[in-house]
């Protein structure tokens, strides 16, 4: 696997608060990432030093350049989606179409006016008449323009109804994304995004608490429900988590086998989001 990125023990500290810690990870090309994490987990602060935005301590590389020392070089193939979408409202649609294709020596304004075309926004509306889901829609024609290999985005939905949310991530996945470009996305919303990641990175209090390929799961975690009578047995296999349900509990294993749990009750493989809850609790106890 090519590596796009890859961090090294990156640290990050705003004052006596330590946003990232200690954080390893490599992200390889061809892949969708979901970087996940509660509010505060250091998400944010993480995608600022991959994009050359905030000075760090550590090693990082991407696409084999240094985000600090290369920052103008870098931006050339990479795009980047915040979790609000800065765009003037002052200019309207054609004339930031126009501005971009001066700006930047990758974007190219035939692929935009096509995405455009598909959508109600007009090309002689100013950005300030937009509604949000619009401008979101506006923000990601752009970033369609640009021949990146690296696409990072910051909470790119935030605020938007479900129905925007879901065109978002259906266009992203058809319209944008290939073999030989990566898409980084952080968000704490997991269930939206899904069905598209190929991997995952879970971050809580600064830290990666996961890595793993989305497709490795199975091998790796287990779900099993049960009732009373089994409870005691299957606690002391160390669950991550314990859910109770009506009359039942839920608990998932780390490199549990499957046959070993298998006497006791329902075996499933966790959702994403069952899984995230699990390693944060996990992680709280240390």
């Amino acid at each position: 696997m090519t590596a796009l990125i890859e961090a090294k023990r990156v640290s990050k500290r705003y004052g006596k608060t330590l946003a990232v810690d200690n954080v390893s990870f490599e992200i390889g090309e061809g892949r969708i990432v979901g970087l996940v994490g509660a509010n505060g987990a250091g998400k944010s602060t993480m995608l600022k030093a991959v994009l050359g935005l905030t000075r760090y301590e550590g090693e990082l590389q991407v696409l084999g350049k240094a985000p600090l020392r290369c920052h103008a070089k870098l931006m050339e193939q990479v795009s980047y989606i915040a979790d609000v979408a800065s765009l003037p409202e002052w200019i309207k649609v054609e004339q930031l179409i126009i501005l971009m294709r001066g700006l930047h020596p990758a974007f190219r304004d035939a692929i935009t006016r096509d995405f455009l075309a598909r959508t109600e926004i007009k090309l002689d509306s100013k950005v300030k008449t937009l509604s949000k889901g619009m401008k979101t829609q506006l923000h990601l024609a752009l970033v369609m323009g640009i021949d990146a290999r690296l696409l990072v985005l910051d909470e790119p939905t935030l605020g938007l109804d479900i129905l925007y949310r879901k065109k978002f991530y259906a266009q992203l996945l058809d319209e944008y994304f290939h073999d030989q470009r990566t898409i980084l996305v952080a968000t704490h919303q997991l269930g939206e995004i899904e069905h598209i990641l190929t991997d995952i990175l879970f971050m809580h209090r600064g830290r990666v608490i996961l890595e793993t390929a989305v497709e490795d799961i199975p091998a790796h975690f287990v779900q099993v429900t049960v009732d009373a009578m089994h409870l005691s047995a299957v606690r002391s296999l160390k669950p991550l988590n314990e859910k109770e349900l009506l009359n039942q509990h839920r608990l998932i294993f780390r490199d549990v086998s499957r046959e070993q749990l298998a006497e006791f009750g329902q075996i499933t493989t966790p959702g994403l989001e069952e899984l995230f809850v699990a390693c944060v609790e996990a992680a709280d106890r240390g």
